[in-house]
């Protein structure tokens, strides 16, 4: 069985999943010559045209510039520059609508030709005898890009290392309308050839595979013709298929290979370049003419003369339909791009970009506008007509969900965006606008996640850094802090410190031994220091006793003074006491007759109610008594204690029992406390018993002579101790 490549060579082809056949409509355009656009009075270039970052800016506002001069640098791989299409001023430099589905602004540069369209100096090179390195930084330098849509730096495409087997050039131009590559390989097949040459020249493949439509007879003829003195350039007729110039598509069809998912062509050793790419890159290298324009189609039944064109890079849309008798119509549409893949421009200042090959002006007949969405029906259709093998209906699903994770795992990123599973949708779908919308949200994701991985990177940098210059610190200190102690060794100054070291270090084996004792010394000591202590004890406890036998003996005399002391007060409250009880009684039988005297009724009339008042006395009148008798008794108690006499009252009131008549032995002053408590307690007892007997007498009568006023027990209690607080201040006294 022969090998690919002998089948390649053989002229076999093969077939891709899906695909559709929409009506081509290219009649209007490809048999028509190229037509050269007048120069517009403005250009509107924006600062990036491609896939990739903008370069920086090297002109300036009011700078006049000349035709191919660059404007933006290109300071990244993955940018290229934009250079001027002719000679004139930069008016400005602002925002403008892009050419994109978002229509979002971007930075653009106006530039106002002069008319004179004056080229820079230009240097053109022999690739046959240039280096690669040369050849490289010349096509990034002329701003090519892939100019079949995709808009990726050629550049990239052209320097890689590794081996290629195939270099595949698209010529396909599949999309219904456009023909401005079929127009291009017609009219400038021999550039085209030599364009592919430099290629091959930088990647060494083993074979170049030119794909194109069968539809395309007089294009593929050209082709042919050209690379006939070429070993392996083969020419392949391909059928006419939407979407065959997909790129993956393409291989499938050229060589049978399938680009794994999430890999690229050149991990299979596969590089494609589109055939306006091969173009300009002879323009750049030959002629040093960089990217300034490109052949665009304009097509649609509201134009006159449809036709392809060559535009300068930033001339406004609304020219090139001026150009070619544009006349519009109500709800009038204009599409940059097929009508598969293309997008409605929000305005006609659009301007032509590096990856514009197509600008339709159609009636609402001839292409009319989505209607309105309805369910799925879940017919397939889309399904089988994905060129890439792809589910459309889960896709729709879970794009309308935002579920990015199901999105990945049914492989969005693997939709080439062609539309036919919207072409073919019954339910009127726009399936592809849901996919782009998703995409988008998922590289914003992906986006963000960068971001917050390089944050965390220079976070961490940020840490290593601080302790590495910590550490050096740290290290650079102890350096120097070795450096001090040295030289301060060499000077002698350190010689205290030195000192002090060998004392401690003395003491340290001084204290050594005693440390090193046996545990029987360290017991032995600790029963001396306890023996010791028993004995100092014992010795204060001695002391002590010796102090309270010579108190107790030089206190007996006053305890028998205190004694006679207090057995004198004790008789003087209680002759105190029968003296209040006397007065009281006095009074109240005064007050008593003094009533009487005042409430004897008138003769003849009858007894008045007032008669019944009781004649009770006045307690305050009676404390007032009691109060004075007590003092005159306290004074004469004083008086007698002073002069050594006792009343006979007194005595005989507390005289004791028999056998008694002297005192012994010194009271307690507890005990006589107790003593004096009873004998209080006696007598409010018996005033109690007195005053209710008078209490219960119907009519008032005289009180007895010797009946004893009740007392209030507060009072006494506090009359008594006063009493013993003053007999104790006099003991006291005698004692010192």
């Amino acid at each position: 069985m022969p090998g690919l490549f002998q089948q390649i060579q053989a002229g076999k082809l093969w077939d891709f999943h899906g695909g559709i056949h929409p009506p081509g409509r290219k009649e209007q355009t490809n048999q028509k010559p190229i037509a050269v656009l007048p120069i517009p009075d403005r250009l509107y270039l924006p600062l990036r045209q491609h896939i990739g970052v903008a370069g920086q800016l090297l002109v300036r506002v009011g700078e006049r510039v000349l035709k191919g001069q660059q404007l933006t640098s290109a300071e990244n791989s993955m940018a290229v520059p934009v250079h001027a299409p002719t000679s004139g001023t930069v008016l400005s430099i602002t925002p403008h609508t892009s050419p994109h589905p978002s229509a979002l602004p971007e930075l653009t540069l106006v530039l106002e030709p002069d008319g004179l369209d004056e080229w820079r100096q230009r240097e053109p090179l022999n690739f046959l005898t240039c280096d690669n390195m040369t050849l490289l930084s010349r096509i990034q330098d002329s701003g090519i890009a892939g100019m079949g849509g995709a808009g990726f730096p050629t550049h990239i495409k052209a320097g890689l290392t590794q081996p290629v087997d195939y270099l595949i050039i698209n010529a396909v131009e599949c999309e219904p309308y456009i023909s401005a590559d079929d127009l291009l390989m017609q009219e400038a097949a021999t550039t085209i050839v030599k364009g592919i040459d430099i290629l091959c020249r930088l990647l060494n493949p083993k074979a170049v595979l030119i794909g194109i439509e069968d539809d395309k007879p007089i294009a593929a003829a050209a082709m042919m013709a050209a690379c006939s003195q070429r070993e392996h350039y083969y020419v392949r007729l391909v059928p006419t298929k939407y979407p065959s110039g997909g790129e993956k598509q393409l291989i499938q069809l050229l060589t049978n290979k399938e680009v794994p998912n999430g890999r690229r062509p050149a991990d299979i050793g596969i590089v494609m370049q589109n055939v306006g790419t091969a173009f300009a890159i002879a323009q750049a290298v030959l002629d040093d003419h960089p990217l300034l324009s490109r052949i665009v189609t304009v097509a649609g039944d509201t134009l006159n003369q449809p036709q392809n064109v060559l535009a300068l890079l930033g001339t406004p849309v609304s020219a090139l339909l001026d150009a070619c008798g544009f006349q519009s119509q109500p709800q009038q549409r204009v599409i940059m791009g097929g009508p598969m893949m293309g997008f409605t421009l929000p305005d006609l200042s659009v301007p032509v970009v590096k990856t514009t090959n197509c600008i339709l002006a159609p009636t609402a007949q001839e292409l009319p506008a989505a209607s309105t969405e309805m369910d799925c029906i879940r017919c397939s259709a889309c399904a089988d007509a994905c060129p890439a093998s792809l589910l459309p209906q889960q896709l729709l699903w879970y794009s309308k969900a935002k579920d990015s994770d199901k999105l990945q795992e049914y492989n969005l990123a693997d939709c080439i965006e062609c539309g036919a599973c919207a072409y073919v949708c019954p339910s009127e779908i726009p399936l592809v606008q849901y996919y782009r919308v998703a995409k988008a949200d998922i590289r914003e994701q992906q986006r963000e996640a960068l971001k917050a991985e390089q944050a965390k990177a220079r976070f961490e940098t940020r840490n290593a850094r601080l302790e590495q210059e910590k550490q050096e610190r740290l290290q650079r200190n102890q350096q120097l802090a070795a450096a001090r102690q040295q030289q301060q060794l060499a000077s002698g100054a350190n010689t205290a410190v030195a000192d002090a070291l060998a004392r401690i270090k003395a003491k340290q084996a001084q204290a050594a031994p005693a440390e090193e004792r046996s545990k029987e010394q360290i017991l032995a000591e600790r029963e001396l220091k306890k023996q010791q202590a028993r004995e100092h004890q014992q010795q204060k406890a001695e002391q002590q006793k010796a102090q309270q036998q010579a108190t107790e003996q030089h206190s007996e005399p006053t305890e028998q003074t205190a004694t006679t002391a207090t057995t004198n007060s004790k008789a003087a409250a209680v002759a105190a006491a029968i003296a209040r009880a006397q007065a009281k009684k006095a009074a109240q039988a005064a007050e008593q007759d003094a009533t009487e005297q005042q409430l004897t009724p008138a003769p003849n009339t009858e007894k008045s109610p007032q008669a019944e008042v009781s004649t009770e006395a006045d307690p305050r009148k009676a404390a007032i008594a009691a109060a004075i008798a007590r003092a005159k008794a306290k004074q004469q108690a004083q008086t007698e204690h002073e002069t050594g006499a006792v009343p006979a009252t007194a005595s005989t009131a507390n005289k004791p029992a028999a056998g008694s008549d002297v005192v012994t032995a010194a009271e307690d002053p507890r005990k006589a406390a107790v003593a004096a408590a009873l004998a209080r307690a006696k007598a409010k007892k018996q005033a109690n018993a007195e005053a209710t007997e008078q209490t219960a007498a119907s009519t008032p009568v005289t009180p007895e002579p010797d009946a004893v006023v009740t007392e209030d027990p507060r009072k006494a209690a506090i009359t008594a101790a006063l009493a013993r607080a003053k007999a104790r201040k006099q003991a006291d006294s005698e004692n010192s």
